[in-house]
């Protein structure tokens, strides 16, 4: 596996305190750093982790900055899509904000010496990384999802888990793959789009739409809210 993905700052903390951050926190333990805290921009959100304090919002982030050493202090952001685009903006923020981005990678995922992975993305237990995939910022390939060779993922993109990504499929900022979903290769899947679980996609799926089924078809434009 990469160096980078296994030599992680000594303290991170995790933007996004739910399901993800429970996910993340065994993988960035196990190559020995250390959860220092917890934001959320949720009011009442509870710390998912009784030892972690949890604080809400951004700029309760920039009170407790103030106190901290910038030296060897990362970010994971720990939120799943559809807000992918809401981890990219937290990306550039806490990157201005001097954090640096951590890619978190599972020891038993599977990544080619060829691929290319993003900053702050999430490659979780079983993943498959083929040859020649290119992954943008902050993606999430979840348990056992399967992205092939030459695969362009853009920013943001989540691919849920046991999901099946042919070769030469390319998916545009912020799509979302459900779990259990197959893409056949060189489909493109336009930006923002979701994947129903299960479905198997068959030809181009335009921007902003949701498609399901076998084959899959649209069943809603979701930037206009409108149901076929």
């Amino acid at each position: 596996m990469n160096q980078s993905f296994t030599t992680l700052p000594p303290r991170v903390i995790f933007y996004g305190g739910t399901g993800q951050a429970k996910v993340v926190r065994p993988i960035v333990e196990h190559y020995g750093a250390r959860v220092v805290a917890i934001f959320d921009d949720t009011l009442g959100v509870s710390s998912p982790f009784p030892d972690v304090e949890i604080y809400q919002g951004w700029a309760a982030f920039e009170t407790w900055l103030t106190t901290q050493n910038l030296q060897g202090l990362g970010f994971c952001v720990t939120i799943g899509n559809p807000h992918g685009r809401t981890r990219l903006n937290l990306h550039k923020r806490l990157v201005e904000a001097g954090l640096g981005p951590v890619t978190a990678v599972h020891p038993t995922a599977y990544i080619e010496r060829n691929a290319t992975i993003g900053e702050g993305s999430q490659i979780l237990a079983g993943a498959i990384i083929g040859a020649e995939a290119c992954l943008g910022r902050q993606c999430i390939v979840n348990t056992r999802a399967s992205v092939d060779h030459e695969d362009v993922l853009c920013d943001g993109v989540e691919v849920a888990p046991g999901a099946t990504l042919c070769g030469s499929v390319h998916l545009e900022i912020n799509a979302w793959i459900g779990a259990g979903a197959t893409v056949l290769p060189r489909i493109r899947i336009g930006a923002d789009s979701v994947v129903g679980a299960g479905a198997v996609v068959t030809r181009d799926v335009p921007s902003g739409v949701t498609v399901a089924g076998v084959p899959a078809r649209v069943i809603v434009h979701r930037r206009a809210g409108k149901k076929e």
